[in-house]
């Protein structure tokens, strides 16, 4: 009777070891999707990620690069100082998205292209994205703003 027991509670707790990696598993699948890391131009250039990666691209809206009204699709570019990508995107732009100020996509590397489904804009004239601020002082092209 007492080995009957033992052998019981062994199963029960085999048991919930299992069922924790199966839960576990399930977690990080359905996970996989919602993690979007975050690259700046430089690293996309280095390191172009696979088209099927959906990740964060994030710096400068490089001077001269926006391009509306050529079609369905807004063409711009996004630098971090050191290297540039091109970007597209189909939809609306914020209403703080302009030339020279920090902006983070979300999409994906394209044939040499970043297809972006989502654009985010600064928040004020004083706001920037800490990623791009990261990505800014490590190219050099960090210049804060002075403050009144």
């Amino acid at each position: 009777m007492k080995g009957l027991k033992k052998q019981r509670r062994i199963q029960i707790i085999v048991l919930a070891f299992v069922a924790l990696a199966v839960a576990t598993g399930l977690v990080g699948y359905a996970m996989k999707d919602g993690i979007n890391f975050f690259r700046s131009p430089t690293q996309v250039a280095e390191a172009p990620p696979p088209p099927s990666e959906t990740f964060r691209l994030g710096g400068l809206v490089e001077e001269g690069s926006l391009i509306r009204g050529q079609g369905e699709a807004i063409t711009f570019a996004v630098t971090d100082g050191n290297a540039t990508i091109p970007v597209s995107f189909t939809g609306i732009l914020p209403d703080l998205f302009a030339e020279n100020q920090g902006m983070i996509g979300t999409g994906r590397f394209i044939d040499g292209t970043f297809v972006a489904d989502e654009i985010l804009a600064k928040h004020d004239e004083s706001y920037m994205p800490k990623e791009v601020v990261d990505a800014l002082k490590e190219q050099g092209e960090w210049k804060p703003k002075a403050t009144n």
